[in-house]
């Protein structure tokens, strides 16, 4: 599982938005996966701790994943 969440996170896109947090990062081959911080450093865990919970709630409910590019 480490190595699809490292995936996903290469595959991740960033922006700055005009937000409190202002940092936004998405996959866009996960749906409904993105995460918010302060800075992009904070942006990214976040991220990776929504993957990890998506992942596991996906595979907890007998759902597929995505293929994602290696």
């Amino acid at each position: 599982m480490i190595q699809y969440i490292q995936a996903a996170l290469e595959n991740a896109r960033y922006e700055i938005i005009d937000d409190e947090k202002p940092y936004y990062g998405e996959v866009p081959k996960l749906d409904g996966v993105w995460g918010g911080g302060n800075t992009l450093e904070e942006c990214r865990q976040n991220l990776e701790e929504v993957i990890d919970k998506w992942v596991l709630v996906r595979l907890t409910k007998g759902l597929s994943t995505p293929q994602i590019d290696w």
